[in-house]
């Protein structure tokens, strides 16, 4: 659908320099997406891969974010290749509801009430990311939080249209719950992409 370079705006890379490969197509359909023009693939050009690799290697940071609409949707396997042979790390934003696919170097998990994640994608998650759209959304991080290794980083991010409302909950729930971080998506409040 898009790709750009920029700042990874989230979790445990946050701040860091990467490259964002968004892929076209969600079979999740969040409510809250702030993507929704990534649903439908087919509104957008194939792409080859080595070319999506040329133009990511043009830019010097060499973490690549593999995201959506729902980016396992995809078999990722000759695009992580690639990625790999250029010397990028590959990362990857999904919800988990499809298989795992690709060699992927992170894998940030955020789980979607709409549509569940696999137990592969729990076990292989690098970091959890929880978005909170109101209090019971905590049940739902704990529930997830139980399903994932226990070297998981464990992250609550405020849903953007409720940020002012739920960011001093989620403050109060990890000053509880010391285990879980904050994230922020600091890309919207630096207005970059």
């Amino acid at each position: 659908m898009e790709y750009f370079y920029t700042l990874q705006g989230e979790g445990f890379y946050q701040g860091q320099a990467a490259y964002f490969i968004r892929l076209g197509g969600c079979d999740v359909g969040c409510h809250w997406c702030d993507v929704k023009e990534s649903w439908d693939a087919d509104k957008h050009p194939q792409l080859a891969i080595a070319d999506i690799v040329q133009e990511a290697a043009s830019f010097p940071g060499r973490i690549a974010v593999i995201t959506g609409g729902e980016p396992l949707m995809h078999d990722l396997g000759a695009l992580t290749q690639a990625l790999h042979a250029a010397g990028f790390r590959t990362h990857i934003e999904t919800s988990g509801s499809s298989p795992l696919s690709g060699d992927l170097d992170w894998i940030t998990l955020s789980p979607k009430k709409f549509k569940a994640p696999l137990q592969e994608a729990c076990e292989k998650a690098s970091e959890l990311k929880v978005v909170v759209f109101n209090k019971s959304d905590f049940a739902w991080a704990e529930k997830h939080a139980a399903m994932v290794s226990p070297g998981c980083k464990l992250y609550l991010a405020p849903e953007w249209s409720k940020r002012e409302e739920v960011t001093p909950l989620i403050i109060d729930y990890i000053k509880e719950h010391p285990q879980w971080q904050l994230s922020l998506q600091i890309h919207k409040y630096i207005n970059v992409p």
